[in-house]
């Protein structure tokens, strides 16, 4: 049996917390803008860092499994 949660958690996250494809965080004129399709280095290492806390929080924390047979 294979744990796909891992993969699963990470995939999502990587897809949902791209900066500039649903919202940017911080934005270019905004706080947060949505759906801009740019993004710049400071929302590359905000986006970094609440990935890898969600990810923590997932993976080792809640202790996500999903078994595929």
């Amino acid at each position: 049996m294979a744990d796909w949660g891992q993969v699963l958690v990470a995939v999502v996250l990587f897809v949902l917390l791209s900066p500039g494809l649903l919202f940017q965080l911080p934005g270019s004129h905004d706080c947060v803008e949505f759906c801009n399709f740019r993004t710049s280095g400071v929302a590359i290492m905000v986006h970094a860092l609440i990935y890898f806390a969600l990810a923590c929080l997932f993976m080792i924390a809640i202790k996500l499994h999903i078994y595929l047979d």
